[in-house]
């Protein structure tokens, strides 16, 4: 069995806050997943605002180191490689941003800066980079002459992502990291995003990292998922497993945002009253205890304790007390 192609292990990254930003705030806190080297998958990490899914997002890329743990592409420290194996995980991660336009040049033609992409990750001359972006945009239902001698401006957001996507695509990639890529596109075009990312993974053989508020495209484009609360990993598995049968709170509080999920609705009530958070939510968060403690109606003392992640069924884990006592 070969080394995962991304793998993190009990990574944490602390901001600091406050005056002159002495007291430090973790946005990720022990965070340990893979994404598979041996066949391509999709992983979902879902959470809501401020859960730290784009912190991770933005260590997977290498934009931000961690403060704690170690990150390997390929069995090879993240933050340890040598010129040419970055140079090969520039081209093998490719990312895919919210807002469309943060990929391009406000002040380039789409079609100048694909060119440039192509001839620099691939070594192409310009004719080679036409005819691979050519084939590349067909993928997601457009064309070069559509682009041809146009800026980001003169297209609608969801033509923006779509180029934005085969921009990625471009590069031949292994991983794609999409972080809330269909959060800001219209409801009616989601649709299609979902469909062309399911097919990368399926026709191109490409793995994803899908990051979403949303658990209902996490349950459509996904294979895995893990759910992230405050920073931390509190449920994950395989992604039929934990829609079916959710075990944490949290799980179960973001399934009833779902319109047919009805169990329990006082939950979800409950946690859109405590929608402010506090200075004491914020001392709740640096401490060692369970993330979800001051929204759970099941805490305990035992709470003020952070509990591992156990394996409940075959690839199905969660932090929680309650199932910690039950085995």
């Amino acid at each position: 069995m070969g080394d995962p192609l991304l793998n993190l292990d009990n990574v944490s990254k602390y901001f600091g806050y406050g005056v002159i930003g002495l007291l430090r705030f973790p946005a990720v806190d022990g965070v340990t997943l893979s994404i598979s080297g041996e066949k391509p998958e999709v992983v979902t990490i879902v959470g809501e605002s401020g859960s730290g899914k784009t912190t991770v997002a933005k260590i997977m890329l290498r934009i931000l180191k961690p403060t704690h743990g170690v990150v390997k592409y390929l069995g090879k420290d993240l933050w340890k490689l040598k010129r040419g194996d970055i140079r090969r995980f520039i081209k093998d991660v490719q990312p895919i941003f919210q807002d469309p336009m943060d990929t391009f040049n406000p002040f380039e033609t789409v079609d100048s800066y694909l060119i440039s992409v192509a001839k620099s990750l691939l070594k192409l001359d310009k004719d080679e980079a036409i005819e691979r972006i050519s084939r590349t945009l067909e993928f997601v239902g457009l064309t070069f002459d559509k682009v041809r001698g146009k800026r980001p401006n003169e297209f609608s957001g969801g033509e923006l992502q779509r180029i934005s996507i085969a921009r990625a695509l471009l590069a031949q990639p292994r991983l794609l990291i999409a972080d809330e890529p269909v959060s800001m596109i219209d409801a009616s075009l989601r649709i299609n995003i979902l469909n062309y990312l399911r097919r990368a993974k399926e026709e191109l053989n490409i793995s994803i990292v899908y990051i979403t508020h949303d658990i209902a495209t996490a349950n459509y484009v996904g294979d895995k998922i893990y759910v992230m609360y405050r920073g931390s990993i509190v449920e994950q598995g395989d992604i039929d497993k934990v829609i079916e049968n959710p075990l944490h709170p949290y799980t179960k509080v973001l399934l009833e945002s779902l319109p047919d999920y009805r169990k329990g609705k006082e939950w979800f009530k409950m946690r859109l009253a405590q929608s402010t958070q506090t200075i004491i939510e914020i001392r709740e968060m640096l401490l060692k205890g369970c993330k979800y403690l001051s929204y759970c109606p099941f805490k305990s003392e035992k709470c003020y304790e952070r509990p591992s992640m156990i394996e409940v069924e075959k690839n199905h884990y969660i932090s929680c007390w309650i199932y910690h006592n039950n085995k």
